[in-house]
């Protein structure tokens, strides 16, 4: 009970930013988030940067992802790359609502979110959401809008090794099959309008997987919608 009570009060305390310190401030100051979060010209279906006019990178043109858009809020660097770990691998799943925002932030995000019908996670291996003890793709799903937030629809069927070491063609590889909607909530799929959302987008391997897995039981369309995204050239 006491732990419960100093935290609710200390939840109306005002916080320091997280990167530069400044006191009171919310968990990133506004300051910060100008200088880090500066909105960039992104190719519609991949989110990663563009130097031109156009909306579609030439790799995106020349061989459409299963993603019909995708949208990130900010490129996976400092100080979010910092955060992100202590989001995922230090237990502060508070950092969702804060990430929440600055997603709901970008470019294309708010239409994204009016038309879906649902909002479905990256799903984690049992093992590793033990381990964790959330997921933090719902956790960011929940805060962008709690209503259309479904769990446990898109199934992630076998554990993947880490993909960091792994070139393009071989992360594919590594996730391939390793998604599937639930069977018995395959109607539910159908003729919707689905943002998939995770907090981080490498190669896009894991997020095209998913979607195939999602259109593969007829979803209408699927979107992607992340926090970070690396800004791996084209």
């Amino acid at each position: 009970m006491l732990g419960r009570t100093l935290e609710g009060i200390s939840s109306r305390l005002p916080g320091h930013c997280a990167v530069c310190h400044r006191f009171p401030a919310h968990p990133v100051c506004e300051p910060c988030v100008g200088r880090f979060a500066q909105p960039l010209r992104r190719c519609s279906r991949c989110a990663l940067p563009l130097g031109s006019s156009h909306t579609v990178c030439a790799r995106c043109t020349a061989s459409p992802p299963p993603l019909d858009a995708c949208h990130a809020a900010v490129s996976y660097d400092y100080p979010w790359s910092e955060l992100i770990t202590q989001f995922k691998f230090r237990g502060q799943a508070g950092w969702a609502r804060a990430f929440a925002m600055l997603m709901r932030s970008a470019p294309w995000t708010e239409p994204a979110l009016d038309a879906a019908q649902l909002l479905v996670p990256m799903p984690l291996s049992a093992p590793r959401l033990a381990q964790r003890g959330f997921n933090q793709a719902f956790e960011l799903a929940k805060q962008l809008d709690a209503r259309k937030a479904v769990s446990s629809l898109l199934l992630r069927l076998r554990e993947t090794p880490a993909q960091a070491a792994l070139d393009l063609q071989a992360r594919l590889a590594n996730v391939r099959g390793a998604f599937a909607v639930d069977p018995l909530r395959v109607a539910a799929v159908k003729g919707k309008r689905i943002v998939l959302v995770d907090d981080v987008m490498t190669s896009g391997a894991s997020l095209h997987a998913a979607a195939q897995a999602l259109r593969q039981a007829g979803a209408a369309s699927v979107t992607g919608l992340v926090f970070a995204r690396t800004d791996e050239p084209h």
